[in-house]
């Protein structure tokens, strides 16, 4: 008969199998629709809305100016898009590197006391006369295409009022920034599976795009622990909002390249993550909230804690037997005496928790093999994947522990 910590591993690997299977399925039903989307634009758009994009920046001076010309550089009528950047109190060049923009007609720059990056977007929502706004992190880079993309999704569904990119990694060089390529890539994939099961929860900072009007109606940014994208994105499905993805508009981000940058930006997101779903656990098991309360915010809610306890009870499992074969060792010495290999299936492990550990770890890689052809257009895998597997699930409970901790006793966290 099985142990409670057994058991507690079969219900976590339940979980995991049947939502790896859900979104297969998904994938797998809508696989056609996802192909027509990829029809190249063409003269598809009937007629270009205006659109502007804010940009907040606190302390961005190395990275502000790539951003700005990304924008400028859309394949999007000049005339049609407005760009509006706002520094929120930087101490550092930010300003003076800003301002070399101030001539170009297509710019308009300011400059505010630091009260954070939702107060910024605020600020810049005043400014805001167009029919379709949005936001772009000043650490991003937008596909010169990514604008058109997204605004077909307008175009051709009235309802929609919100549309989230693709959101992926500029130039990963570290073995930390290739094993987050690979996890964008899975955000890809999940993102617009969540999508057509109209339970997407997050509207990333680097370029979702709204209707203008959304703000008038619900209101503007709120500071929401620090996580301002995932409280606007609960309130459109509150609201009974229409959001979808559009995963080929492609918007490139710089990672963290060493542990701690990395730890203290997923601090900040799942410790948001958290205090956010308590702000909105009217949401969870609720039908009128659809997938998005019935399945995927309590699943998503689930996996922090079971991640992070597979992670710790196979950490454990390991120490323990490699105590009790050193003990052996110590006690009877070395006893190797090779006789030839044979085999036989009697002794292949069959417990019902291996088979599913195996299963799961395949849809896995199904998952990471479509992601990955999502995103980069080949199903191609390297070293990038075989970092990921190998050290992403010792990572990530790193944050996800000390996110729990700090949620549960209100210790707040801090933006860098």
């Amino acid at each position: 008969m099985p142990d409670a910590s057994n058991i507690i591993v079969y219900i976590f690997l339940f979980i995991s199998l049947y939502y790896e299977i859900f979104l297969l399925i998904t994938y797998f039903e809508r696989r056609f629709e996802m192909q027509e989307e990829n029809i190249p634009i063409g003269n598809r758009i009937k007629k270009y809305p205006t659109a502007s994009i804010i940009v907040p920046c606190w302390n961005e001076e190395k990275t502000i100016s790539k951003t700005i010309h990304s924008l400028l550089n859309l394949d999007y009528p000049k005339n049609k898009l407005q760009i509006i950047v706002v520094d929120d109190g930087s101490t550092d060049g930010t300003w003076k590197t800003i301002q070399k923009f101030q001539t170009n007609p297509q710019i308009s720059i300011h400059r505010k006391e630091n009260g954070g990056k939702y107060t910024a977007l605020n600020f810049g929502l005043t400014l805001v006369t167009s029919e379709l706004v949005g936001c772009l992190d000043a650490d991003s880079y937008v596909d010169k295409d990514a604008l058109k993309h997204i605004v077909l999704y307008f175009q051709n569904d009235k309802e929609v009022k919100a549309v989230t990119p693709s959101v992926q990694i500029w130039k990963p060089e570290t073995i930390l920034q290739m094993i987050q390529k690979v996890e964008y890539g899975w955000g890809t994939f999940v993102r617009k599976m969540l999508s057509y099961l109209g339970a997407m929860y997050v509207t990333p900072g680097p370029f979702s795009i709204f209707r203008t009007e959304l703000f008038a109606e619900l209101g503007g940014y709120r500071h929401a622990h620090q996580t301002e994208d995932m409280e606007l994105a609960l309130r459109l499905q509150t609201n009974h909002y229409k959001m979808v993805n559009a995963h080929n508009a492609r918007v490139y981000t710089v990672a963290p390249r060493t542990l701690g940058k990395l730890y203290k930006q997923r601090l900040r997101w799942t410790y948001g993550f958290i205090k956010n779903t308590f702000d909105y656990k009217f949401l969870l098991f609720r039908k009128e909230y659809g997938n998005l309360g019935m399945f995927v915010l309590p699943i998503a809610f689930i996996s922090l804690f079971s991640s992070l306890y597979i992670v710790i009870s196979t950490i454990g499992t390991v120490i323990t037997k490699t105590t009790t074969a050193y003990v052996k060792w110590q006690t009877i010495g070395f006893d190797f005496k090779p006789n030839g290999f044979s085999f036989d299936w009697f002794y292949v492990h069959t417990e019902v928790i291996t088979i599913m550990s195996i299963i799961v770890f395949i849809g896995t890689l199904t998952i990471l093999f479509t992601s990955r052809k999502m995103a980069e257009g080949h199903r191609k895998i390297g070293m990038d994947v075989v970092y990921f597997l190998a050290l992403y699930s010792f990572i990530a409970p790193l944050w996800l522990g000390k996110a729990l901790f700090n949620a549960a006793f209100s210790v707040k966290t801090n933006w860098r």
